[in-house]
């Protein structure tokens, strides 16, 4: 697409980890918005937030978004309260706001102020947006009994000043878009689409180059098991034990385990960040008090004072990448007061991910049936998403449909692109759910 081409949609795959933007023209182009700035990174912007108390700024609180926001948490992580992860609560009915500074945000007012910092690093190219907008959605929502009624109220609302037009389509369909590009025959696909928060499958005929409507969707499935639980399950076995999980208290003449509920909240990002108030923190010291081993429980009050969500974050999500290239990885973490140093194995952590490959596998067997299609009739699958890349996600397809007919790419960016070109078809309506 160059300057003189206009926009006629924009694809908008707001995921749990990141955001990518593309914007389609009438010659059936797509093209990727790249972010403008030293702390930049191509298309791909961090689905986070930063934010920080001042005095000029709009009732005191001033905000960050993307790589700009990590780059304001790492000048002062004392000082701003960072938050990842936020889409996964989009469907929580257990979420009602939370309170930053001593202000409360919804959702939605997390979303509107992340979409105003994306648009303002586009380099001017979103502020004249087109008016159709096509918005990626999981096909199963993340989140304690998800509710995809209340996902939809609260993406409305973030979005209501982004696009005039808006259709939500699942993901792995956005993807799907994207790959028959590249096929010049017809074929029956599927799409494995591996995000921060779900695992979402779509199945699609593709018609030949040139047919009035090119892909067809068969079926869909999806689960919440991602990027994001594969995380929680490297801090669980590495982190929380040292943390006091396992532990026990006292209470009067009585030895009880210690409640776990702190440490699923410590395990996901999404949460984490909110467990920086003075409620939680005041229950934290009081087990520390009757702890069986109080030290525990003060280096995760120390991790949560100092804001070390985000560093701890990075820490795992490098272990993660390094075991899908190696068979062993060092986890290396400081910060808080806490030093930790293990060696990883890779079967170590295919161990720990086990159970949710097997539930992942369910999903994939639930879109086949839905579709009515045997995994012998499927003649291509087309992996996507960060978590396509761990070896154990890719020989469960290797296995159930042979290495010769996985194709991956674009990881990052394939559901954009797609989601664009579905916003220049005559009616994207056919594709939204």
């Amino acid at each position: 697409m160059d300057s003189n081409t206009a926009a006629i949609a924009l694809g908008l795959d707001f995921g749990t980890t990141n955001t990518v933007v593309a914007l389609a023209d009438e010659a059936g182009g797509s093209q990727l918005i790249d972010f403008a700035g030293e702390d930049a990174a191509g298309p791909v912007f961090r689905s986070a937030l930063c934010f920080w108390e001042e005095e000029r700024a709009w009732q005191g609180i001033a905000s960050e978004a993307g790589p700009w926001a990590i780059s304001e948490y790492l000048q002062s992580p004392l000082d701003s309260r960072f938050v990842q992860s936020f889409k996964s609560v989009a469907a929580s009915p257990l979420f009602e706001r939370a309170m930053i500074w001593g202000k409360p945000f919804r959702f939605e007012d997390m979303g509107r102020l992340f979409l105003q910092r994306l648009v303002g690093h586009a380099g001017g190219r979103l502020d004249e947006r087109p008016q159709r907008v096509i918005v990626g959605r999981p096909v199963e929502y993340a989140g304690a009994r998800a509710d995809p009624v209340l996902a939809r109220q609260r993406y409305d609302q973030m979005l209501d000043r982004f696009g005039v037009e808006l259709h939500y389509v699942y993901e792995p369909l956005g993807a799907a878009h994207s790959y028959a590009a590249r096929l010049t025959d017809p074929a029956t696909i599927l799409v494995a689409d591996f995000g921060g928060g779900t695992t979402d499958f779509s199945i699609v005929r593709i018609a030949a180059p040139g047919e009035p409507r090119r892909c067809v969707p068969l079926a869909s499935s999806g689960v919440a098991i991602a990027g994001d639980r594969f995380d929680q399950r490297i801090v669980d076995k590495l982190v929380l034990p040292l943390l006091g999980k396992g532990g026990s208290y006292r209470s009067f003449d009585k030895i009880l385990e210690i409640p776990g509920g702190y440490f699923a909240d410590f395990a996901d990002w999404s949460r984490l960040a909110m467990m920086r108030n003075r409620r939680t923190i005041d229950d934290l010291r009081r087990l520390q008090r009757d702890a069986v081993d109080p030290e525990s429980i003060a280096r995760m009050i120390a991790l949560i004072e100092h804001e070390q969500g985000f560093p701890l974050y990075d820490a795992v999500g490098r272990v993660k990448r390094a075991l899908s290239g190696q068979e062993e990885a060092e986890f290396q973490f400081s910060g808080g007061g806490v030093d930790i140093s293990a060696a990883v194995r890779r079967a170590d952590f295919e161990a720990w991910i086990a159970d949710d490959l097997v539930r992942v596998e369910v999903a994939l067997d639930d879109a086949l049936a839905k579709a009515a299609i045997e995994a012998g009739a499927i003649d291509r699958v087309f992996l996507t998403g960060g978590s396509s890349l761990i070896p154990a996600i890719r020989a469960i397809f290797d296995r159930r449909f042979g290495a010769g007919r996985i194709a991956s790419g674009g990881e990052l960016t394939s559901i954009a692109h797609g989601l664009a070109l579905i916003g220049a078809e005559p009616d994207p309506a056919e594709w939204a759910v």
